[in-house]
């Protein structure tokens, strides 16, 4: 028996690494030969990248009574989404953009709500507005739900538009890699035609066979396997995807730590591979391995990139503070009630 141990913390809900199979399909794309692919250097006219995250936060659980005297639950909610812009070559200071907070109101289907507006007691602290936002059915979970997808798609059109669009038509006329966008966790299922990557910092799905899945324990750090298009169980959604090992593991971790699934939107039928696509993979190793957070600063290092560590930090600001915002909430209802609180 040989024991080797998960290098993030227990504390983080699944860990790095687990083992459920993969039931859709894989097909061989780029090469028939499955073996490390070396990384190439970052060509001079791609100028930017951009590191795109989100973060949420369900503020109160709220019971509400409209004026019709119909009645539901809803939730009030903030989301943040964000970039961090930077020079793949290391010329210029990198810099946060558009990390702003937007808050809703989501209730129950049927009711008739009006925006909500917390005006502060210390003008500096600003007004908050909460955007009304009927959720999809009463269920409980149904406002998260919500605010989950307003993040999701608010996170999708931010990466898509600050990105170089992707041709997936061999005619296609249309520019050269100049600027991609690295979203952090799975790409969404709408594909908005922008060079987005999505990193998938944990490895829950065994997507490779055995057979093949060794290799990913082999790669040097930089290194990457070769593209796939893969197409899940239900043909719902298509991506190619490559993996990338941004660092060794360590002798009691187990041998896949290290390594990070990549993927890019895909057509349903794997004739053609962009050749922007096979760009972004020829430079990934090079460019994530620059990215890669350090294990004695970050616990889910090296996945958590630096730009996403501190994007994190800058949207928890955005939001403001939890407890600040519940005091402001209770306060504004008892005014609404004529209550002395």
């Amino acid at each position: 028996m040989r024991i080797r141990l998960d290098p993030w913390p227990v504390d983080i809900e699944g860990g790095q690494l687990g083992l459920q199979r993969f039931e859709g399909e894989l097909i061989d794309l780029e090469t028939l030969r499955w073996a490390a692919i070396a990384p190439r250097p970052i060509p001079p006219r791609l100028g930017t990248v951009h590191v795109v995250d989100g973060k949420r936060r369900m503020e109160s659980r709220v019971f509400i009574e409209d004026e019709q005297g119909e009645a539901g639950m809803g939730g009030f909610g903030a989301y943040v989404v964000g970039a961090v812009d930077l020079c793949p070559h290391g010329t210029r200071p990198a810099t946060l953009t558009d990390v702003k907070a937007q808050r809703l109101l989501a209730h129950a289907p049927g009711l008739r709500v009006d925006p909500y507006r917390l005006s502060p007691r210390d003008p500096h602290t600003g007004r908050l507005e909460y955007h009304p936002v009927a959720a999809d059915s009463s269920d409980p979970l149904a406002p998260l739900h919500k605010l989950q997808q307003a993040m999701l798609a608010a996170e999708q059109h931010l990466s898509h538009g600050l990105a170089t669009p992707v041709p997936f038509d061999e005619t296609d006329p249309r520019e050269a890699l100049t600027s991609l966008t690295l979203q952090d966790g799975t790409l969404r299922s709408q594909n908005l035609g922008g060079a987005v990557v999505g990193y998938v910092k944990t490895m829950q799905t065994q997507y490779l066979p055995p057979d093949r899945a060794g290799l990913l324990s082999e790669l040097k750090p930089g290194e990457r396997t070769p593209i796939m298009h893969m197409k899940y169980a239900n043909g719902q959604y298509t991506r190619f995807i490559w993996y990338v090992r941004l660092c060794e593991a360590a002798f009691y971790q187990h041998p896949m730590s290290g390594v990070m699934r990549l993927e890019m939107y895909a057509p349903e039928e794997p004739d053609f591979l962009p050749p922007i696509v096979r760009e972004v993979a020829a430079i990934s190793g090079t460019l994530l391995c620059r990215l890669a957070s350090k294990a004695h600063k970050d616990p889910r290092a090296p996945q958590n990139l630096i730009p996403t560590a501190a994007l994190e930090s800058a949207m928890t600001r955005a939001m403001g503070s939890a407890d600040l915002v519940t005091r402001r909430l209770r306060a504004h209802i008892a005014r609404e009630l004529g209550v002395v609180a």
